[in-house]
């Protein structure tokens, strides 16, 4: 069992964000599922009316205006797949409150598992899943809440982990200018069961970011920082943590995103394989009652990872 959790996390570390932060099972929290907020390469924790912000930012569901709710899939590389559905609940008797639901997954695939003399004695399957449920309301008219507790269960053959967190964040909105603050605080919990023996923490992440829509163009900045508990040598390393998005509306039917991750770009192993690394790009199509969203992450010179969701009322 030894030899195939270590197996386990060479894969997560050729998968996940940067190989600097695949250091334990859960860190499947910290791929971005939705594709508006991948093609802004998470910047997007300021963003309004969208449920699958909740994921950055559990402020956000106060801010949706009616039900409606997100699925979204991600193909990695390896036969690897990750979704996440969110259902927002009715709130035609509620005021200022919104509740959602949602499920995240990781499937890492089939795996043979052999014997010490490299002979194959059988298959093992391993799994990440995170059930949610989020809670948002206002402060006062511009400044709105939100808590989301989840269960993590994570699966590598016939070991089993479990763990609890907590997310929370504020969304402060300040509509005549157009101008939208967040702040979230993610991933704190503890593991509740180990991999026999083995224990992890859960990815703690605390972000800042804004957001800004011109005047007299329709064009959506965002602006964020992330990773700020991360340790580091010098404290104003932490500010390198950022990331940039904008999203320019076309029309009433289409939008395009383009971002830009710093960590990621900065993470590659040498200038010459960066290349496009850390950046990203994607588009909306909004047809009533739908919304499609699909992005594009760079990562190296030939990783590449596509998100698509999908957008509905019921």
């Amino acid at each position: 069992m030894k030899l195939t959790f270590i197996l386990s996390i060479l894969t997560l570390c050729f998968y996940s964000r940067t190989c600097v932060f695949a250091q334990n099972p859960y860190d499947f929290l910290q791929l971005g599922i939705s594709a508006r907020t991948a093609a802004l390469s998470g910047s997007g924790i300021s963003i309004v009316d969208d449920p699958s912000v909740i994921a950055i930012n559990p402020s956000s569901l106060g801010s949706v205006l009616k039900q409606k709710h997100s699925i979204s899939f991600v193909k990695h590389v390896l036969d690897i797949n990750s979704g996440q559905a969110i259902y927002v609940l009715p709130f035609d008797t509620l005021k200022t409150e919104r509740i959602a639901l949602s499920a995240l997954f990781t499937n890492y695939g089939t795996f043979d598992q052999t014997d010490q003399n490299g002979i194959i004695i059988g298959t093992f399957t391993a799994n990440n899943i995170a059930f949610s449920g989020t809670y948002s309301n206002q402060l006062d008219s511009n400044l709105l809440y939100g808590i989301t507790g989840k269960l993590i269960y994570a699966a590598l053959a016939d070991a089993r982990s479990m763990a609890f967190g907590i997310d929370a964040g504020l969304l402060y909105t300040i509509p005549k200018s157009r101008t939208n603050i967040g702040f979230s605080l993610l991933h704190i919990g503890s593991q509740l069961s180990t991999f026999n023996g083995y224990s992890d923490k859960l990815p703690v992440d605390v972000r800042l970011g804004i957001n800004h829509r011109l005047r007299g163009l329709p064009l959506l900045l965002n602006v964020s920082l992330h990773h700020l508990a991360d340790n580091v040598d010098v404290f104003f390393d932490r500010f390198s943590n950022f990331a940039i998005g904008g999203e320019l509306t076309l029309s009433k039917v289409l939008d395009v995103r383009v971002g830009y991750d710093n960590v990621l770009r900065t993470s590659s192993s040498t200038a010459g394989k960066r290349k496009l690394s850390g950046f990203s790009a994607g588009l909306g199509i909004k047809t009533k009652p739908f919304l499609f969203d699909y992005s594009m992450n760079t990562f190296g010179t030939e990783s590449f990872l596509h998100r698509l969701s999908l957008q509905f009322s019921l």
